[in-house]
Parts: C-alpha cells; sequence; structure tokens
C-alpha cells in the first residue's frame, strides 16, 4: 500500500510502533498463578462476575487476566500518542516540563486570529481524567507560561474529547471561572491538525494504524506470545476437593488464593495445605504447578 502520511516517513511510524509495542514488556510475560495472584485478587469479585455473566472458568479467569495487563498498558499507549510527535516537524517532546512543545518560524494562526511561534502542550489521555484541583494547576502554569512568553499559546490536549475541539479552555482558579484566548482545549484531530496544515492527518495515521501495527506484530521474533498456565493450576488445586462439584472445587481453588487463613478454609481436612500467611500461600502456589 502506497505510504499516505507526508507529516512522518513509514519507516519512522515504523519504528515508532515498534517502540510502543516493547513498552509491553513484562506484561506480554506469561501469568502463572502467582502472578495472577499477586495483588491478591478478590474471590467473591470473580465468583460473582462469572455467574451474572455466564461465563466459563477459562473466561472469567482469562478476562482478568486481561484487566491485569491493560491495567498498566494504558501508559503504553500514552507514550505511543505523546512521543509519535518527535518525529513531526518543528515539534520537541521534553523529558520534563511540558508534554509537547511546537514551534513554527513562519507563525501558528489561532482560531480568533492570532499567531504566535511556540505552543505549550499538556496532554491527557480523556476529557475527564483531571479533578478541579489538577485543572487549576494545569492552567495557572499555563497562565505563568504566557506571562513569560506573550509569543505563544498553551493547548490541554485530549486524545479522547467528547467533541472535535479547539475551544477557549474554561476551568474554576479559586472558586472562579477564568478563560484566556490563548489558553485552549484542543482534541487530538484538530492537534494534529494544527502541526500538519491538514485537518484529515489524525484520521490518515489511524487508517495507516492497524496495517502497520500487523506488520511489526507479524516480524519473526517481535512479539513473545504469552503461554498462560493460571486455569490448569487452579484445575490442580481444584483436584483436591473430590466430595465437591467441579464447579464448587473451582470456587474453593480461587476462594483458597485470597481466603487461606480464613477461618474455616485453613481447616479443610482433605487440602494438604497447613500453617499461615505467606508460607501457606507458597504451598499453594508450588502444588497448583506440580502437575503441569
Amino acid at each position: 500500500m502506497a505510504w499516505t502520511l507526508d507529516f512522518i516517513s513509514e519507516e519512522n511510524f515504523k519504528k515508532h510502533v515498534q517502540n510502543t509495542i516493547m513498552k509491553y514488556g513484562e506484561k506480554l510475560e506469561s501469568f502463572d498463578l502467582k502472578r495472577f495472584n499477586s495483588n491478591l485478587i478478590d474471590p467473591i469479585k470473580l465468583i460473582f462476575d462469572k455467574s451474572v455473566y455466564k461465563t466459563s472458568w477459562e473466561e472469567i479467569v482469562n478476562n482478568e487476566i486481561f484487566r491485569q495487563r491493560d491495567k498498566s498498558n494504558n501508559n503504553d499507549i500514552g507514550y505511543f500518542h505523546q512521543n509519535i510527535f518527535s518525529y513531526f516537524d518543528g515539534c520537541q517532546v521534553p523529558q520534563m516540563g511540558w508534554d509537547v512543545i511546537y514551534k513554527n518560524p513562519d507563525g501558528i494562526v489561532m482560531p480568533d486570529g492570532d499567531v504566535v511561534h511556540t505552543v505549550y502542550v499538556e496532554m491527557k489521555n480523556k476529557h475527564n481524567t483531571m479533578n478541579s484541583a489538577s485543572s487549576a494547576k494545569t492552567y495557572i502554569k499555563m497562565q505563568n507560561q504566557i506571562l513569560e512568553d506573550d509569543d505563544c499559546a498553551c493547548l490541554l490536549v485530549e486524545t479522547i474529547a467528547k467533541h472535535s475541539q479547539n475551544i477557549k479552555w474554561t476551568t474554576k482558579v479559586d472558586g472562579k471561572n477564568v478563560q484566556h484566548r490563548r489558553i485552549r482545549r484542543v482534541s487530538m484531530d484538530q492537534f494534529y491538525a494544527i502541526l500538519t496544515g491538514d485537518e484529515m492527518a489524525f484520521y490518515k495515521m489511524c487508517m495507516a494504524l492497524p496495517e502497520v501495527i500487523n506488520a511489526v506484530v507479524n516480524e519473526e521474533g517481535a512479539v513473545t506470545v504469552p503461554e498462560d498456565t493460571v486455569i490448569q493450576e487452579l484445575r490442580n488445586v481444584a483436584a483436591l476437593y473430590t466430595e465437591q462439584s467441579e464447579d464448587m472445587a473451582m470456587a474453593m481453588a480461587v476462594y483458597m488464593l485470597g481466603f487461606n487463613t480464613y477461618l474455616g478454609f485453613a481447616t479443610q481436612e482433605d487440602v494438604p495445605f497447613a500453617g499461615s500467611g505467606d508460607a501457606m500461600l507458597r504451598r499453594i502456589y508450588e502444588y497448583a504447578r506440580k502437575l503441569q
């Protein structure tokens, strides 16, 4: 397919996708029972979810593994959204301070007709990720920047905004509504348009992205497919509960992850786990892996 993005080369775009996937790092490592329970899952929630959503044990365990991986992947996608601008003409991505700084010696035209030569950017993933204190702090930072440099604008750029927009940012500071024509709230598509002069630039990037991701993922050795062992290890523990139904035995295996020292659970006569705390949990993990 012919390369249609004139604001970033195919080589640099592919490199950036590769770097983003590399950021996934340890999240691509396989999950065993010990890693699965590293932050202590809530067995009650897991059993409610399985029953209410009418899923199998395998599905609910895989969903929990996906949730745990996804929890830390948002930072990696933030890396993608922010650091792609290091390849754009006139942009820099500082290590600290602002998320992106864009300079254009020919001038950057604001919606009200003002022309500035530098834009300072704070990026947020979603429109609702800042509380009032964070909003006020960010606005004051932008206000101070404009006081220091009257040839600039400051933008709050949102990846997932409610609408496509480039508007004055109105927020509250010390209980008062504040706004300034060069402190603006901008959706990601509009920001791409400011940087490239092409209103369709963000759309074009999105259209090119799936094919490039697939090309990178399918390169030999690029991505290690995780082989999770959690469900089999839980079944190994469940096999001890011979007096219970298959479903209840799995429930008991899940209960033991969080409640192995609780009254009743710690005294199951047909289960070869004794003791308390971490030592007992280690025995559960060790037994669960025996039949792998």
